[in-house]
């Protein structure tokens, strides 16, 4: 993923699931295309990555809590893995 959104969500109620989807109807509606990859702080997600209604969800120590990065992932992009993060 060359560019993206970010997303922020400080919701104590909401799970990740719910802050995901959220963040993706957003940027469905402002870009017109699905994000198929969205990047999360480790603390987020208890396991290296995940999958949530067709966007992979990843974690990397770069994103700040409570956010999230939205974008697709392009051609050309290293294949799914946690190497840098």
């Amino acid at each position: 993923m060359k560019m993206g959104m970010l997303w922020y969500d400080d919701d104590p109620k909401a799970d990740l699931h719910a802050k995901v989807h959220r963040a993706a109807e957003y940027y469905h509606k402002k870009y017109g295309v699905r994000p198929n990859l969205c990047f999360v702080h480790p603390s987020m997600l208890d396991q290296e990555r995940l999958q949530l209604n067709g966007i992979e969800v990843r974690t990397n120590r770069r994103i700040l809590r409570n956010h999230l990065w939205l974008g697709l992932l392009e051609l050309g992009d290293p294949a799914p893995s946690l190497q840098g993060s």
